[in-house]
């Protein structure tokens, strides 16, 4: 099991490849001259960035001066694209999410997809680490700054949202080729 860890890394970031509707999202890290790249769901990385808010909220709350200033700098900031080459060394299965609190750093961790039967049905799965990940699922382990993780989650979002616009009726995607809306039960206004 290849733990793919960077502590700190040089860039941590949520892209896409494709075009909207048709979109593989990364997590890709970077640092020492290697990058990690991990496919994932748009729901996850929707969700990656809503759990690293509410920690950062968590830990602002009980622990306070250990956060520090977590509002992100220029420095933290990246809105570039994903570093090519972009190969797919996994796809995430199990997202986990906690605070070192030595170390004032975010962990978030990813960890390879398995075999479906071997996959837990809860869909909470926010507290399992590579310590008890079975040996052949790879991970990717990375330490952030409050700051960096909160630039982090600040881009995850929008590269979520910059997906197909929501229709203003039923509020499902729009497809390029047409939608057809079942709120409108196939009646198309101004048409005959």
């Amino acid at each position: 099991m290849p733990v793919f860890a960077y502590d700190p890394p040089e860039r941590f970031v949520a892209g896409t490849v494709g075009q909207p509707g048709d979109r593989t999202f990364f997590l890709q890290a970077s640092g020492g001259g290697r990058i990690t790249s991990v496919v994932l769901e748009k729901a996850q990385v929707a969700a990656l960035a809503e759990r690293v808010e509410e920690l950062l909220e968590e830990v602002r709350r009980r622990f306070g001066d250990q956060l520090g200033d977590a509002t992100p700098g220029p420095e933290d900031i990246d809105d570039g694209p994903l570093d090519r080459p972009i190969e797919e060394d996994f796809r995430v299965g199990t997202l986990a999410l906690a605070w070192d609190a030595d170390a004032a750093r975010v962990i978030i961790e990813a960890q390879q997809a398995g075999d479906p039967d071997e996959e837990p049905e809860d869909e909470e799965q926010v507290e399992v680490f590579a310590e008890d990940a079975p040996e052949t699922r790879d991970v990717l382990r990375v330490h952030l700054t409050p700051a960096a993780a909160r630039a982090f989650a600040g881009r995850a979002m929008k590269v979520v949202a910059a997906g197909r616009p929501n229709c203003p009726l039923c509020g499902q995607p729009l497809d390029p080729a047409g939608h057809i809306c079942p709120r409108q039960n196939g009646y198309k206004p101004g048409g005959g």
